[in-house]
């Protein structure tokens, strides 16, 4: 029953409340039976749910309210209010559900496929690298099989004046030397005045051919000697393409490269230098492939003079050989089949260099003061404050021998 001050009066138990009602129910007699039965039901089940909050829920409502702030409470008519909200807000904190396997089955983990690539990949670097370190030996043993370290010395102990045409010549032979498979012959051509140093050179490669290779794959064809201009030119071309031929089976047979050395080739007669020019082209049997041949001549000693000349007093930087080459494919095609090492003009210093060893070989006492003597009765070019020899060091023997 509700009283004046509209809150709920509890009731300390059901007995109590049962005996209430009961005395009331005596009292009211206007009240009908019924309406008693009511109110005694209702009487018992509000101590029945409040014996059940009091019990199930108690350690709860301590807890919540420890949690909840200090302030004033909202009454409510049911003292059930604050439980309820309680356990509606610890059902919706529910933990994710993991997903576990069962104790007595098995995991089957995925099998990475194994791949072949990286192996054979590895295989293929190991192929590679093995292949390029056996081009490197067979470069090394070409190489170390004609002594080009030993030709280069001596070049520069003998051959004054001429260091990058020297330099040259060597950078040619050492590409075609390391390998002993060509497609064409090597032809080099040295161009230069008189007393340059052009058939000393040619003596230096001779020789130090003669002893790597031997005797037999070594030619000096001197025009002037072999074709002397009352001989037959056909008939020296057609021995010259014999001679060659031979060389070339020879070397062939010993798997090694000759060297044919053509000196004065300005007295060269035409049918001979067809056959020349025959010879240096592309497209011939194998053994006429694998050579070297070395052409020495004059020829375009005017063009080499003027740019030296010209070069000093002017500055320029110019390159010579394209103006060589035009002048010389003139003449003949073959010029167009060789590379072309021009030798330039000596200086003063390095006749009285000529003098030095020319005297040194014939016993003489090398007394500078002498050397100069000698070098001072020779002709010279003066351009850009040196002076360059008309003859470069063709006189020094014959002065050598007048002492």
């Amino acid at each position: 029953m509700m009283g004046d001050e509209g809150v709920c009066e509890p009731l300390s138990d059901g007995r109590e409340a049962g005996e209430g009602w009961t005395n009331l129910s005596h009292r009211a007699t206007p009240f009908s039976s019924k309406l008693g039965a009511m109110m005694r039901i209702r009487n018992k089940y509000q101590a029945m749910k409040r014996r059940r909050v009091e019990q199930g829920g108690l350690q709860a409502s301590a807890g919540w309210a420890s949690l909840r702030p200090t302030g004033p409470e909202i009454f409510t008519f049911d003292p059930t209010c604050a439980q309820a909200e309680s356990g509606h807000r610890r059902k919706k904190k529910r933990k994710s559900s993991r997903v576990l396997f069962p104790s007595n089955g098995r995991k089957f983990l995925p099998v990475a496929e194994r791949s072949l690539t990286k192996p054979l990949f590895l295989l293929l670097s190991v192929v590679l690298f093995l292949q390029v370190y056996n081009a490197f030996e067979n470069l090394d043993d070409h190489l170390l099989r004609y002594d080009l370290e030993g030709l280069e010395k001596t070049l520069r102990r003998e051959v004054f004046g001429q260091q990058e045409a020297t330099a040259e010549l060597l950078l040619h032979l050492r590409d075609y030397l390391s390998t002993y498979a060509h497609h064409k012959p090597l032809g080099v051509s040295l161009h230069g005045p008189t007393g340059v140093g052009k058939t000393h050179l040619g003596r230096i490669l001779a020789r130090h051919f003669r002893s790597v290779v031997g005797e037999q794959l070594v030619v000096q064809y001197f025009s002037t000697h072999h074709c002397p201009l009352a001989a037959d030119p056909g008939e020296c071309a057609r021995d010259l393409r014999a001679r060659v031929a031979g060389v070339v089976a020879r070397a062939e047979e010993e798997e090694k490269i000759p060297l044919l050395i053509f000196d004065e080739v300005e007295f060269m007669p035409g049918q001979l230098l067809d056959a020349l020019h025959g010879l240096l082209r592309p497209g011939q049997a194998n053994e006429f492939l694998n050579a070297v041949y070395l052409l020495i001549s004059s020829l375009g000693e005017a063009q080499i003079t003027n740019h030296v000349l010209q070069n000093v007093s002017a500055g320029s930087g110019r390159s010579l050989l394209p103006d060589l080459r035009q002048a010389l494919q003139k003449l003949h095609p073959l010029w167009a089949e060789v590379d072309m090492v021009p030798l330039t003009l000596l200086e003063k210093r390095h006749v009285m260099e000529c003098f030095l060893d020319e005297m040194s070989q014939e016993g003489f006492y090398p007394d500078r003061p002498h050397i100069e003597q000698l070098a001072e009765e020779l002709t010279y070019h003066s351009a850009g404050g040196l002076q360059y020899s008309h003859n470069g060091c063709k006189q020094v023997v014959a002065k050598v021998n007048l002492l």
